[in-house]
């Protein structure tokens, strides 16, 4: 089904991922007789693809020449999968590959040029993918959420071979796993009704944009925890990157997981091609749209 949006195709599509079905929207390009590049989109942490922004970038790219696929990830917004409202890190990067097969069964595109985008938590596992996934040719990491801790060396290429075999692994719930308890994603009651994300931020932001009609999110979420080596870090794939990659840092990010100056270690640790752009707008900053710092961080 091809549906028009200003006149811009916009094709809504479904893929499969860890045996749910995934979907989204891919935005063609306006010329029909060459390919297109192509960027690989999934939302943050708990978000959807309808009206929490990232349909807004996904416009910017495909207004710059390029073919856009943009889905939900698994158990949120329009996607399958259960539990509900359940996410799991290594679950949602695999998403991303899955994604980039469905991109190879598309005349309109071309597979030589693969771009993987991330924001917040998504911006992690585009990272981790770009690491794994020789078919991505670059990576955009818009307020990484690197974590808070320093990574480790990784010696020996322990870890980083731990991460591509969980990353690939045919079933990864099948790999051992905890489950947290669900709770609201925000709240403005830290005592009577504790939330996940506790900054005044992002509970502005998420009740703003999810509570708006139609974006198919829910204030609620539990999470599932593959087990990793002790000292584990996503950090340490840095150097095995196999794409250039741009990350987009709010330098005075505000978010638990979030902060510069980890998100600059890592940066520092890769040994591709890299650029990196300050936005002085906290973590929700260029998500807010428009804004001057959309518009900034979106060219």
């Amino acid at each position: 089904m091809r549906n028009s949006n200003k006149n811009k195709k916009v094709e809504y599509i479904e893929f499969i991922s860890q045996e749910a079905i995934l979907r989204g929207k891919l935005y063609l390009s306006e010329t029909d007789d060459i390919k297109s590049p192509v960027v690989v989109m999934a939302h943050g942490f708990t978000t959807t693809i309808n009206g929490m922004t990232a349909d807004k970038y996904a416009e910017e790219f495909q207004k710059a020449g390029f073919a856009v696929l943009l889905y939900d990830h698994r158990n949120l917004g329009i996607s399958d999968g259960e539990p509900r409202q359940e996410i799991n890190f290594w679950v949602q990067a695999r998403g991303y590959i899955d994604a980039i097969d469905f991109v190879f069964t598309r005349s309109e595109i071309d597979t030589s040029r693969i771009a993987v985008w991330g924001a917040s938590m998504s911006s992690r596992e585009a990272f981790l993918v770009g690491t794994v996934d020789d078919r991505v040719k670059s990576v955009i990491s818009m307020i990484p959420a690197f974590g808070d801790e320093m990574p480790s060396k990784d010696n020996n290429g322990e870890f980083y071979a731990f991460a591509k075999k969980t990353l690939l692994a045919e079933n990864i719930m099948d790999l051992p796993h905890t489950v947290t308890e669900r709770v609201p994603i925000v709240s403005t009651d830290q005592i009577g009704s504790p939330s996940k994300l506790t900054n005044l931020t992002a509970y502005r932001w998420f009740i703003e944009y999810g509570g708006r009609f139609g974006t198919n999110w829910q204030n609620v979420v539990s999470s599932s925890i593959i087990e990793t080596p002790e000292k584990f870090h996503i950090g340490q794939c840095a150097s095995h990157l196999k794409a250039p990659i741009l990350m987009v840092v709010a330098t005075n990010d505000e978010m638990s997981g979030a902060s510069p100056t980890i998100t600059k270690e890592v940066f520092d640790m890769i040994k591709q091609p890299k650029e990196w752009i300050d936005i002085y707008g906290g973590h929700f900053g260029l998500l807010y749209y428009p804004s001057d710092l959309f518009n900034q961080s979106s060219r």
